[in-house]
Order: C-alpha cells, then structure tokens, then sequence
C-alpha cells in the first residue's frame, strides 16, 4: 500500500482516550474501510487532535477573540464569547449530567446560536453528537437513540412534545435537558454559575466524534461515522478549494446542522475565522431577507430555494453575495442560467453526501461547466464503473465511486458491504464523465428521492402509508416537478372496504403519513390503481412506476 493511500488495515491510529468505547468497538471491520489518501498536506492532521480547538480555541489564542464569531436573529457573539459559552456547557456536561468521552449525545433544535454552542461543547468535552432534523417524530427520534445506545439528550424546549413521546421508545435513554424554556433544570440554569474555562479533551484525530444518520433507501437509517479530522477535511477540501473562503466572509444557509450539509455554516466560517449566520427559519423569504440584513457574502442552499428566490430578487437585497453553492439536489442549467443572468453570479453546483461528510465533487467559479457537477476536489478520486465495478470509457452512463481523506463507516452496520466495496465508495449515484473530466449527473441509483434538498426514502413512505386501513398496496416514487424538482409520489392500490378515490381520500392518506413520519415526507401526489406492476416473482417494479411518473409529467 502507497505510504499517502491507507487502506483500512494499513491505518495506524493513535490509542483513544475514550472511557466509553461503544463508538470504536461498532466500527466496521477495518477490512470493509474504503481506502483513504491522504496525498496532500492540508489532510494530514496530528495525531491527537479535537477538531473544536481548531474551530474555536485557536482564535482566542491567536489574539482575535473578539472578532465577530456568529451571528443570530435575537443575539451575536464573538468567538472569544462563543468559547465561554461552550466552557460552560463543557463543565455542565461533564460536572453535572455524568458526561464521559465517547457517549453519545442525543441533539434537537433548529440551527440557532444555542444549537451551535451545544454542538461544539459536546465535541470539545470528548463526546459524540448524534444531531436530528427538528420534524422528526418520536418513532423516528427512537431509532437513533436505540441504535447508537444514546442516554442523555439535549433538546430544545420547543421540540418537547416528539422527544418525550420517544422517551418510552427508548429505554436506554436517561435524561433529556431542555433549553430555551427556563427553569431550574433548564440548561441556561445549569450553566450558569459555571466556569468559562475548560479544557478540550484528548481526543485521537481518529476518534469518533459524530453519528450522522442517512435518510435510509430501506426506512431504516444508517448511522455514518466521522472522526475528528474529517471535520477539518471538509472545510480544508471544498471550503478551500472552491468556496476559497476567507476571514471577511459571512456564511448563510438554510440546511439544518443535522444534514451534514448544513454544517458548512458552521464549520467553514469557524475554520477560517470568518461569521456564521444561523437561521431558525430558512426558508427562500426567510433566507433572501437575512441576506440583506447581515450582508451575507456565501450561500449554501438547494436549488429549490434558489428558484424561488428568483421570483422576488426585486424584494431583497443580495448584494453582498460573492459565492452561491448550489447541493442536495440535482441543479439544472435552466436555474444556473436565470440565477446567472439576474445575480451576475454563477451558482456553484456540488455533490456530497452524509457517508463523505460534505461535498467531493464540483468546480470552482472560474472552471464551472454549467450543466456538470465538477470534477473530484483535490486529494479526492472519482470514476463512473459498470455493474461489475469495471471502468467505463468517457461518455457512459454508470455507477459512481469515488475515495478520498474521508469515506463510509457504518455504525454496526452490514450494509457497510454494499457501500464500500475494493476501497471506493458506491455513493448510488448515476454519472457519465465527459472527455474533459467533468462529472455529469444523470440519476439516482437506488430508490432515494431527492426533493427541494431533502432525502426522502420511497419504502418509508410506502410503510407509512401501509399502516393506514384503507391501503392495501402502494408504491413511491419521484416524480418531476418544476418547483421542488421532485416531487413525493404514491401509486396506492385501495383495500376492498375503503371509499372510492376523491380528494378527500387524497388529503386523509397524506395527513395520515404527515402523523406517522415527518410532514416533508409526505406524497405531494397520490394516484390509485386497480394493481400495481410487479415482477413474475411478485416484486414491484418501481422503475415502471418512475416511467408512468416520468411521463405524467411530460402529458401535461
């Protein structure tokens, strides 16, 4: 093995330190890592590290605390108050709620100054963040708690009523910490009287320090795992390299912390000691009018929110953006044009994913293709194989793999196999590389559905809609739409003692998924068949689904 490419059993890690080992014990073997290259500098990181020093600590020791750290709708702080902040959070974890290095650590809220301080304190006193999106309801809330073996949880007040409902569902959780709410056992009270100071664990570079759980293909999530310098992997990869981030920047976005995208408005500003702005509520109005008010410089958002900021640009102020980063989606050149031709600026398309922790492939402004996603960041591989893992010539359609300073670890997981295979990571992306090397994507591989940015799982839906008595088959799938550019659509066969089809009938299935699982996921359209179509052996065929879909669609 090349001394830059490590392979997972070349991989020579520095001890932990953690008291409790449950994150390196559910690692999958060592012999199913991807390979991880390391060819360049700026991804080779000490031996002992923890990433929050390098965020937030560094600053202060540097002299520059009391530049401007992050900014919020109710309150501002610098990083030299940021990092008091996070000391005391530190101090309550570890002093007053029993926190050892390596539990995990259950998080709820919407992206605020209070969510970004808790993250970074439960990293910096050696735990594991285990972040979930504000709209999940209880069942969905259990599984990650049961699944990582989670007992303590810090959650936003506002978000009580799903986390106590998950409490009887997971009885290895202990104890749930509410802020925002007061109280004497509010997490403000606790930190209160304590001390600013603390001191970052010693934590392994190779440490795990975040479970990301996936959507799920199979509606049942996968837990990735990251390590302390893939967190800096990210912000030295496409934060450097395309975004080119600097200390005047001012970082804004509408993804949530618990989407691994939406870590870029926290960790790429901090990384190079630029602002990050965090919105409760982000959607395209909420988003363009803080633009305007902070005099945001750099945008993550999906394509979705970019078109329906076109349709007000003349309500909103966005002079101040110099950078537009466009994932979560697929972006079309008709977008990239209209954003182009009424901003001046050319949107910066991307792929990542929550196995890779942020984005491998895309291209800087000065080398956009429009219509091509890009090309491999540097220090990262990509190619478009066969169903046999083969190398396809430019020009064809085929599965994506690509390997990097980051890759796939499943928490105790054996679909670790179908992800990873020869030391490259099978995303389940469709891509044809051109002559040039550009990447252009062409569709999903599996039964994801991609809409206005968030990952939605066909068989979740299809589960959700089983549950309600007037279902007796369904299928999901996406299907085209202009606005969100997929939408959630269920072909449902109705059992013989449910009412005839109406959109009344429509509204009732789709309130009742709304119940079961989180209200975005809910099919936006429902068509009823007589019978769905299925193959000899009774399985159903989605693909043909996808095609009645696809040409609704194109009937209109």
């Amino acid at each position: 093995m090349a001394e830059t490419i490590a392979s997972g059993k070349a991989t020579a890690d520095s001890p932990s330190g953690y008291a409790d080992s449950f994150a390196r014990d559910n690692l999958p073997p060592r012999e199913q890592w991807p390979d991880l290259i390391f060819t360049r500098e700026e991804f080779r990181y000490p031996p002992r590290l923890n990433c929050v020093s390098a965020f937030l600590d560094r600053w202060i020791a540097e002299g520059q605390g009391e530049r401007l750290c992050i900014l919020g709708l109710e309150e501002s702080l610098t990083y030299q108050a940021l990092q008091a902040r996070v000391n005391r959070l530190c101090n309550v974890l570890v002093n007053k709620l029993g926190l050892k290095t390596g539990n995990r650590v259950l998080l709820r809220s919407a992206n605020s100054v209070t969510m970004a301080a808790v993250y970074l304190a439960v990293l910096k006193a050696g735990g594991i963040v285990v972040a979930t999106m504000p709209l999940l309801r209880a069942r969905e809330i259990a599984y990650p708690l049961n699944k990582a073996k989670i007992a303590l949880a810090l959650c936003d007040h506002n978000l009580a009523a799903e986390m106590e409902a998950a409490r009887p569902l997971a009885p290895g959780l202990e104890r749930i910490v509410y802020w925002g709410g007061g109280g004497p056992d509010s997490l403000e009270a606790l930190s209160a009287e304590e001390s600013p100071l603390f001191e970052a664990a010693d934590t392994a570079a190779t440490d795990v320090c975040l479970i990301a759980f996936t959507s799920g293909t199979t509606g049942e999530p996968k837990g990735t795992m990251h390590f302390h310098r893939d967190m800096l992997a990210v912000c030295d990869g496409f934060a450097r390299q395309v975004v080119r981030a600097g200390p005047d920047d001012r970082f804004i976005g509408s993804a949530p912390f618990a989407f691994t995208f939406g870590l870029a408005i926290l960790l790429f500003p901090m990384r190079v000691g630029a602002v990050s702005i965090v919105l409760e509520k982000a959607g395209p109005d909420d988003l363009a009018r803080a633009i305007g008010r902070f005099r945001a410089t750099v945008c993550f958002t999906a394509p979705t929110s970019y078109r329906a900021m076109l349709a007000r640009l003349g309500d909103y102020d966005l002079s101040s953006l110099r950078r537009c980063v466009s994932a979560g989606e697929a972006l079309g050149k008709a977008t990239f044009d209209r954003w182009l031709a009424a901003t001046g600026l050319k949107l910066i398309d991307g792929i990542g994913g929550t196995e890779m922790l942020h984005i491998y492939l895309s291209a800087a402004e000065d080398e956009i293709r429009p219509g091509a996603t890009g090309k491999p960041l540097r220090g990262y591989e990509a190619k478009v194989v066969d169903e046999e893992g083969r190398d396809l010539p430019a020009n064809n359609v085929g599965r994506l793999a690509v390997r990097g300073p980051i890759g796939c670890r499943y928490l105790a997981d054996a679909r670790q196999t179908q992800y990873v295979r020869d030391g490259w990571n099978f995303p389940g992306d469709s891509f044809l590389v051109d002559d040039d090397g550009y990447f252009w994507y062409r569709a999903r591989s599996d039964d994801m559905i991609v809409s206005a940015g968030y990952n939605i799982a066909g068989p979740e839906v299809e589960a959700a809609l089983l549950t309600h008595p007037a279902v007796a088959e369904c299928g999901v799938v996406g299907a085209p739409d202009e606005a969100r550019g997929t939408i959630v659509k269920a072909y449902v066969v109705l059992g013989p003692d449910a009412s005839a089809p109406s959109p009344d009938l429509v509204k009732l299935l789709q309130d009742h998924v709304k119940a079961e699982i989180a209200p975005y996921k809910y099919p936006r359209a429902i068509e009823f068949l007589d019978a769905l179509p299925k193959t000899s052996s009774g399985k159903l065929q989605r693909f043909a689904l996808r095609a009645m879909a696809a040409g609704a669609d194109s009937a209109k």
